[in-house]
C-alpha cells in the first residue's frame, strides 16, 4: 500500500502543502510547504515578491508563486540563489514572474550544498517551468 501512494504522489507533481502545524498561529502565513515530483517535502518561508527580498537571498531556492482563485499556490518560476547575488539578472527574473502573475517568494533555504539546491530546484520545477 506504502509503495501505491508513493507512486501516486510521485505522479501528482509539484504542489503546495499548507503546514497543519502553523494553521492557528498568527504567523503561519510566513511558513509553507511544497511537495516536489519526488514526493519530497520542502519547509519553504512566504514573502512578498519584492526587489529588496529578492536581492538579500542567498544559498536557497526561490519559487515564483501565484495563487489561483481557491488560494492555492501555482509555481510560476524557480531559480537558484547563488552566495553572491547578481542584481541585473535577479531583476530581470522578478520582471518576468511578475508579468507571468507572480505574487509571493517561496524561499527554501535548508539546503547545506549548491548540489543539494540543484537536486530541489530540479525537484520542485515543472516540466514547462524553465530555469532562470
Amino acid at each position: 500500500m506504502r509503495d501505491l501512494r508513493n507512486d501516486r504522489m510521485r505522479r501528482a507533481g509539484v504542489r503546495e502543502e499548507r503546514l497543519r502545524a502553523t494553521a492557528g498561529l498568527r504567523s503561519s502565513s510566513t511558513l509553507s510547504s511544497w511537495r516536489g515530483r519526488s514526493g519530497r517535502r520542502y519547509i519553504v518561508g512566504v514573502h512578498a515578491l519584492n526587489e529588496t527580498e529578492l536581492l538579500e537571498v542567498t544559498d536557497a531556492v526561490i519559487l515564483a508563486v501565484k495563487r489561483d482563485h481557491a488560494g492555492n499556490g501555482i509555481v510560476v518560476d524557480a531559480a537558484m540563489a547563488a552566495s553572491d547575488p547578481s542584481e541585473q539578472p535577479r531583476l530581470r527574473w522578478l520582471t518576468k514572474v511578475q508579468e507571468r502573475g507572480a505574487t509571493e517568494l517561496h524561499i527554501h533555504r535548508l539546503a547545506a550544498t549548491e548540489d543539494d539546491r540543484r537536486a530541489i530546484f530540479e525537484d520542485l520545477r515543472e516540466d514547462e517551468t524553465q530555469a532562470s
